[in-house]
């Protein structure tokens, strides 16, 4: 059995190289996934039938929560399982904004406005309210499943009450809520307290070129950018405005890893039926907090912020070799 798989997954060659007969390589290629059974992957590989017609492969799973990099029809018509890991990161992303939201005023009193309530959004909802934020909530697919879940807000309602705006949504292009470009122009210009405008979701769920020409018109303070488009060649003028600018690391937390290496182990060790699941080669985390103090956010996001405006062409090499950082309370 050959599995093709990414160098930058950690805690799991060594439950791979377990399997019997398991042949690892780390060729992503089309060349290096034609005769793998297997491919477990990130985001930077693009899951089609680019590089997928004619191989071998009949499971893929992926160390991320998004998936937005396989193409889902393709693989269902192939008769591929996929399998990804929802939630995996939530907290190391809930530190990154939370870190943010600290270095530009605090918390207490201050209005959140959470754009996608799932893993991640509904996680920073429980912490952002714990510390004394008022949060509002936009996630139009949650409110017509589960309208009781959150008092639900209009973008309008976000856009004149929110001091900070912040997105975990996926990257959808159709469908009745398309999330490309969902920060753009026609929502910046309605925006009346000159938030700060954080995005951690997927790079182009923000539109570059609104977001400058917002924050240049002083509708927008201040910029966090975590996830770009284009990456990883990202825009200087955006990485120059930017109060915050991380080469996407906000979910890289050595906790989130060792959930989403074992959620992908999990995945695999049921679709090959086997006795017993394949574990991490790392201690599980401790159960993820429901609240958090002010003083249990001590991520330095200012550290790696200098860090990739000193040196923006090594973006790849700094989120690849990224140290990663604990999660509040563990």
């Amino acid at each position: 059995m050959k599995i093709a798989i990414d160098p930058n997954i950690p805690f799991i060659i060594k439950p791979l190289s377990s399997l019997p007969g398991a042949v690892l390589t780390h060729n992503l290629t089309r060349e290096g996934v034609h005769d793998a059974d297997i491919v477990i992957t990130r985001t930077r590989t693009r899951c089609d039938a680019s590089l997928l017609d004619g191989s071998k492969c009949r499971f893929i799973g992926t160390a991320t929560i998004g998936t937005d990099h396989i193409d889902l029809d393709y693989c269902r018509r192939a008769g591929i399982t996929v399998a990804n890991a929802p939630g995996c990161n939530a907290p190391a992303v809930g530190q990154w904004v939370l870190s943010a939201v600290r270095e530009t005023g605090g918390y207490e009193g201050r209005t959140l406005g959470v754009f996608g309530a799932g893993n991640v959004g509904s996680l920073l909802i429980r912490w952002a309210l714990s510390i004394g934020m008022k949060v509002l909530v936009n996630d139009p697919p949650l409110q017509a499943a589960d309208p009781g879940r959150y008092r639900f807000s209009t973008l309008d309602e976000i856009a004149a009450q929110a001091d900070i705006i912040t997105v975990h949504t996926p990257l959808t292009r159709s469908g009745d809520c398309p999330t490309y470009h969902l920060i753009g122009d026609g929502f910046i210009n309605t925006l009346r307290r000159r938030p700060l405008v954080l995005n951690s979701a997927r790079g182009p769920v923000a539109d570059t070129a609104a977001l400058l020409r917002g924050f240049e018109e002083g509708r927008i303070s201040a910029l966090g950018i975590d996830c770009w488009e284009g990456e990883p060649h990202i825009s200087p003028e955006l990485l120059d405005a930017a109060l915050f600018a991380t080469p996407h690391i906000a979910g890289y937390s050595r906790e989130g890893k060792v959930r989403a290496t074992q959620m992908v182990l999990d995945a695999l060790s049921e679709y090959l039926g086997l006795p017993e699941r394949l574990i991490a080669d790392a201690p599980m985390p401790r159960p993820v907090p429901e609240k958090v103090a002010p003083s249990d956010i001590t991520y330095d996001i200012f550290a790696d912020t200098r860090r990739l405006k000193s040196d923006p062409g090594t973006f790849e090499s700094q989120r690849n070799h990224y140290d990663l950082r604990p999660e509040p309370g563990q």
